[in-house]
C-alpha cells in the first residue's frame, strides 16, 4: 500500500527488525569490518553493496535519503555536506569540461556564482535566462554540448513560480534532464517528478531540518531518464569507467546509474559526504515536516496580507497572495501551500529599510532561510552581494527587497514585530 506523505515524514527510510532501534540508528563510525579481504575488494570493485569508508556511504545516511526519497517519489536518493554541494555534485555528475547547461537567472546567489564563476574556471558553460520566456525563446540558448536544465521551484529570494511542465517539455525534446531544486516547495507542496521534473535537490539545511541544527543536502533521481537513448550526450554515464575496470554505470546499474556514480565517483574523489550526526538530525526534522510547512505556510500569506494592506509597504511578493502575477502556476503546482517565505520592499531610501530592519524584535537579521524561528535578510547586501548590479537585475532582485522567512511563531506577534518595525519609519 502506497502511504501518504504525512506517513512517510514519519515512517519512511527506516523499517526496524526485530528487536532493532525505533529510532534511525546513527552509525558513528568512519570504518566498517570485514572478515575476508575478497569481501573488500569486492566492494571496492563494485561487485556487491556494502559499506566500507563513510566518506563515500554510510548506514545512517542511506536511510535518511531512502525517506527522501519516498517523500519525492525518486527512484534513489544520496545526502550530501550541503545543498550548495547538492547542486555541484547534481550538474557535474554530468557535465564535463567543455560542456554547456542552461540555468534559471533567478535562481539562489550562491547557486548562481557556482554556476557562472566556479563551475566556468573548470571549463563548464552556464547560460543564465529568464524563466518567463517562451518554450520558443529558450530553445534558442541550447547548444550541441547543453547537458542538463536547471531551476528552482520557487525561487529564492524572489519567490517566483517556476513552470516545470514548460522547461521539462524543453529539456525533453533535446534529450536532456531537467534539474530542480525543490527546497522551498519541500515534497510536501509539491512533486516535480510529477511534472516531468528528472532530477531534484535540495538543501535539507531549509525546511527538511526545520530549525538550523545542521547544513546538509540532498539529491534524489527520479529513475526515469533514459540515459543510453542519449548516449553520445553522456560518456560519464554511458561508457566505460577507468577507475572501476571500465565499467559502464548506465549498463550495470540501470535506473540506478546516476546516483550511483555521483556516490562512487563524485563522494568517493571530492568527499562532500554528510555526518551521520547531522543525517540523524535530518530526520528527526523530517518526521514533523509536513506540520511544520503547513505552519509556515498559514503564517505566511497572514503576514503577506498585513504587508499588502500596509501603506509603508511599497510592493509585496507571495505565491498565496491573489495579486500574485502567476496565479496559474500556483494553482498547477503548488494547490496546498507554497511556502513560508516571502519578499517585499519598504517605502522610500534604503536607510529608511535598514532602520526597519534593524528595529525588528522578534525577526532576526540571520543568513538563513526556512527555519522554525522568523528571519529575514536584504539579499542585495547579504547573499548576493557578490552580483554586479547587472546581475542582480537580471535576476529579477531589486536593491529593496527583503526575504522575510515566516517561522512558525505565532502569526499575531510575528505581525506585530513588523507593525512596531515600520513605526519607526
Amino acid at each position: 500500500m502506497d502511504k501518504r506523505i504525512e506517513t512517510k515524514c514519519v515512517q519512511a527510510g527506516w523499517t526496524p527488525k526485530n528487536g532493532e532501534p525505533r529510532q534511525v540508528p546513527i552509525y558513528q563510525s568512519t570504518t566498517f569490518k570485514y572478515d575476508t579481504s575478497k569481501e573488500m575488494g569486492d566492494l571496492f570493485d563494485l561487485k556487491s553493496s556494502g559499506y566500507f569508508y563513510t566518506r563515500l556511504q554510510n548506514p545512517t545516511n542511506d536511510y535518511v535519503a531512502n525517506q527522501i526519497c519516498e517523500l519525492e517519489g525518486g527512484y534513489a536518493a544520496m545526502l550530501t555536506s550541503s545543498g550548495q554541494a547538492a547542486n555541484f555534485f547534481a550538474v557535474f555528475n554530468i557535465c564535463e569540461a567543455g560542456d554547456h547547461f542552461i540555468a534559471s537567472s533567478a535562481i539562489y546567489g550562491g547557486t548562481y556564482n557556482l554556476f557562472n564563476v566556479t563551475m566556468r574556471k573548470m571549463g563548464i558553460d552556464c547560460t543564465l535566462v529568464d524563466q518567463t520566456l517562451p518554450e520558443e525563446e529558450l530553445a534558442k540558448f541550447i547548444r550541441p554540448n547543453t547537458k542538463c536544465i536547471f531551476g528552482e521551484t520557487i525561487t529564492n529570494p524572489t519567490c517566483n513560480v517556476l513552470d516545470i511542465e514548460k522547461f521539462a517539455r524543453l529539456a525533453h525534446s533535446h534529450g536532456l534532464p531537467l534539474i530542480i531544486d525543490n527546497t522551498f516547495a519541500t515534497p510536501i507542496n509539491c512533486r516535480p517528478f510529477e511534472f516531468g521534473c528528472d532530477i531534484v535537490v535540495h538543501s535539507t539545511t531549509k525546511y527538511m531540518d526545520g530549525h538550523a541544527s545542521g547544513v546538509g543536502g540532498c539529491i534524489v533521481d527520479s529513475g526515469k531518464f533514459d540515459w543510453m537513448a542519449n548516449k553520445e550526450k553522456f560518456p560519464g554515464l554511458t561508457t566505460p569507467d577507468d577507475s572501476y575496470h571500465g565499467l559502464t554505470y548506465a549498463e550495470s546499474f540501470g535506473k540506478g546509474a546516476y546516483i550511483t556514480k555521483a556516490t562512487v565517483q563524485l563522494m568517493r574523489d571530492l568527499g562532500s559526504i554528510q555526518s551521520p550526526m547531522n543525517a540523524y538530525y535530518l530526520h528527526l526534522g523530517l518526521e514533523s515536516l509536513h506540520l511544520r510547512v503547513q505552519r509556515h505556510c498559514e503564517n505566511a500569506l497572514q503576514v503577506a496580507k498585513f504587508l499588502e494592506s500596509n501603506d509603508k509597504i511599497a510592493w509585496v511578493n507571495y505565491p498565496g497572495l491573489e495579486s500574485f502575477k502567476d496565479a496559474d502556476l500556483v494553482k498547477k503546482y503548488l494547490p496546498n501551500g507554497s511556502c513560508g517565505v516571502l519578499c517585499f520592499g519598504v517605502k522610500g531610501s534604503r536607510e529608511q529599510t535598514e532602520v526597519f530592519m534593524d528595529s525588528l524584535k522578534l525577526a532576526t537579521i540571520a543568513t538563513h532561510v526556512a527555519d522554525a524561528k522568523t528571519c529575514l535578510l536584504n539579499p542585495a547586501s547579504h547573499t548576493h552581494r557578490q552580483l554586479s548590479e547587472e546581475q542582480l537585475k537580471e535576476a529579477g532582485i531589486a536593491p529593496d527587497l527583503i526575504r522575510f522567512s515566516v517561522g512558525i511563531e505565532n502569526a499575531d506577534d510575528i505581525i506585530a514585530d513588523i507593525e512596531q518595525a515600520l513605526s519607526n519609519i
